[in-house]
């Protein structure tokens, strides 16, 4: 006993459940498929771009020589 009251099988009884056949096995459409065997594509195919834009590309540069001179004045006012 492990003080949670007790304990019982968390699996279905065959001989009790439905859908089953005397053997145990599941009746053929009885359940469902494994996968979608409709297409999966919408619409044509458009390849990908390679590489980044030059515009954000260019954006992040920016902000990271901006970013780091900001920090270089901080540091050299801290300094003083």
């Amino acid at each position: 006993m492990n003080g949670y009251g007790p304990t019982s099988n968390p699996d279905p009884d065959p001989s009790r459940t439905t859908g089953l056949t005397p053997g145990g096995s599941v009746p053929p459409g009885e359940t469902p498929p494994a996968e979608a065997s409709t297409g999966t594509g919408a619409g044509p195919h458009r390849p990908l771009k390679r590489g980044w834009a030059r515009g954000p590309l260019v954006l992040i540069v920016v902000l990271a020589v901006a970013v780091a001179l900001f920090f270089l004045a901080y540091a050299v006012i801290v300094a003083m």
